[in-house]
């Protein structure tokens, strides 16, 4: 049968036939459900209805920590204190009579005596040369020498020089030098020098010959001496 047919002829009674026993399994799947429903309903509204009584509290624990103080017993000691001799006083000092003091009536003598006369003495002042003892020269100032810019290590120079009788050095010469850069350092150091002059019977003299050593220093960052 074709599809023009089915549709001419109307729906197919058959198919209506086989529809009821879907229907009535659904039917009672519903009241089924309902049931449930209704007895879930029920039973909650009967718990909500019942009054609700809460549970003892549990009691705290209490602690007593010294809760009385028990009285202390006193010890008392009764102490009996026997008689005391009765003591004998002793009689009071005797009374000294200190007998009265005069004044005197008689002066004062005079013990100084007269005052002995001295005569002035005639003190006959001369004039007084001082000798001076023969010495050597003796430094009296003496100015360090400053490190040339160029030095990188410690020196040293030996020099030789006069003394002229107002004690100032002259004909100043750097015998030797550790490095050369250090003469001219020295030589000015030692023009800049003031000594006591010679004395030789009582007059000053120049000092010829005189020898020192003049020492320069280098440090490092650490302050440690640079050797030369």
């Amino acid at each position: 049968m074709s599809d023009m047919q089915q549709r001419l002829n109307g729906p197919d009674k058959s198919a209506g036939q086989n529809s009821g026993p879907l229907t009535l399994g659904r039917l009672a799947a519903g009241i089924g459900a309902g049931a449930v429903t209704a007895g879930l309903f029920v039973l909650m509204a009967g718990l909500i209805r019942e009054e609700f009584q809460p549970e003892d509290k549990l009691e705290l624990a209490q602690y007593e920590i010294n809760p009385r103080v028990d009285d202390i017993a006193v010890q008392t000691r009764t102490i009996t204190i026997s008689k005391m001799p009765k003591l004998d006083i002793p009689p009071p000092p005797p009374v000294v009579e200190i007998p009265a003091t005069t004044r005197p009536s008689e002066p004062i003598v005079d013990v100084t005596g007269a005052k002995p006369d001295f005569k002035p003495q005639n003190i006959a002042f001369k004039p007084v040369t001082i000798v001076e003892t023969d010495r050597d020269a003796q430094p009296i100032t003496r100015i360090p020498p400053q490190m040339p810019p160029r030095a990188d290590r410690s020196g040293h120079c030996l020099m030789r020089f006069n003394v002229s009788v107002e004690g100032q050095p002259y004909d100043v010469d750097a015998v030797s030098c550790s490095q050369s850069l250090f003469s001219g350092a020295s030589i000015r150091a030692v023009q800049g020098w003031r000594y006591r002059p010679k004395i030789r019977d009582g007059q000053p003299r120049p000092y010829l010959g005189v020898e020192t050593r003049i020492s320069f220093q280098l440090a490092d960052e650490r302050g440690r001496i640079i050797a030369e």
